[in-house]
């Protein structure tokens, strides 16, 4: 049975089944960055809105990148980097680490799973490259901060980021669950 084609927000939820999760590819960006959009009047995220979407999405050298597919459209996203200059999560934790970035889930769909299996596959690859995953996020996000929570990622710190012209914004720093 193939799912319904996502209704127009809120909408009645889908069977969490009715979600796949692939690799991104170039395509699907036009789509992710109009999902971004959503987000982005939803919640703020990203608070600072990025002049191209499209290649604030399609961010440069992921070590892997997804997306979460509902209804045959592409409804959320995440990424796995390298630690750069300024990630605050990389110098709390011991040992090697990539960052987790750009994780964001349509409104439509939320409450289905959807960032839940999009950080399983981040995990997944991590444990291939021998790294744990760790994020940062912006503390006055507190969904997103509730979201780590729930799912079990343990909070490691906070601290600030410099986000150009001196600006520092508070976060707070995760990572994911050590296996058992």
């Amino acid at each position: 049975m193939t799912p319904a084609t996502p209704p127009a927000r809120p909408g009645p939820p889908a069977p969490a089944d009715a979600l796949e999760v692939r690799l991104r590819h170039p395509a699907d960006l036009p789509v992710l960055a109009r999902v971004l959009g959503e987000v982005h009047e939803e919640d703020g995220y990203p608070r600072d809105w990025p002049a191209s979407p499209e290649e604030w999405v399609g961010l440069p050298a992921p070590l892997g990148a997804w997306v979460v597919v509902w209804g045959g459209e592409p409804v959320g996203h995440v990424a796995l980097t390298a630690p750069g200059q300024g990630d605050v999560a990389p110098g709390l934790v011991a040992g090697p680490v990539a960052v987790v970035a750009r994780l964001f889930v349509s409104p439509r769909v939320r409450g289905l799973g959807a960032g839940r299996v999009l950080l399983a596959e981040v995990c997944s690859l991590a444990g291939e490259l021998g790294v744990r995953p760790v994020l940062d996020v912006v503390s006055a996000d507190t969904g997103a901060v509730d979201f780590y929570s729930r799912t079990g990622w343990e909070a490691v710190g906070s601290g600030e980021q410099e986000w150009g012209g001196g600006e520092l914004v508070p976060v707070h720093c995760f990572a994911a669950p050590l296996p058992h």
